[in-house]
């Protein structure tokens, strides 16, 4: 069985090989377009690490449903930093609600190490909820990402 598809296209004018390109190119114009919504960079710092060791793992998602670990959620993103910098950034999201949490991964291992369900390594959000039995609700760490110059400073809290 053959595919016409190619064919198709190329009938109609559309070059393969400069496609995947002039799609990228269209969609980056649309973001610079008068009335287009702007994208948003944040930038995150860390503030209350016990140590300089290991890495943060950074989850940010829109998604109330995919708080506090990103699960399930394929427009979420997810970044590591290093601890002894404290900082990182988000670039080019799209202007609107998110919610940030942070583990700060001692030992590297790439997941939250717990003690009979307690975190043994530190834990924040965004907007610095007080929180002790299980993870903040969405709603009160969900903040409104809008153009350049949002920022979020986290406190990690430690609990052993």
């Amino acid at each position: 069985m053959r595919r016409s598809t190619p064919r198709v296209l190329h009938i109609l004018g559309v070059d393969m090989v400069a496609l995947p390109k002039t799609l990228a190119l269209g969609l980056a114009a649309l973001s610079v377009l008068p009335g287009a919504a702007p994208l948003s960079d944040i930038d995150i710092t860390v503030d209350h690490l016990r140590s300089s060791k290991g890495l943060l793992q950074l989850c940010l998602t829109a998604n109330e449903r995919s708080f506090p670990d990103c699960e399930d959620d394929p427009a979420a993103r997810r970044m590591t930093a290093r601890a002894k910098d404290g900082v990182a950034r988000f670039s080019n999201l799209p202007a609107g609600q998110y919610a940030l949490a942070i583990v700060h991964d001692e030992n590297g291992n790439s997941k939250l190490d717990t003690f009979a369900g307690i975190p043994k390594e530190g834990i924040g959000f965004s907007r610095n909820p007080s929180f002790s039995f299980g993870p903040p609700r969405f709603s009160q760490v969900v903040f409104v990402a809008q153009g350049a110059g949002t920022s979020q400073r986290v406190k990690i809290k430690y609990y052993l």
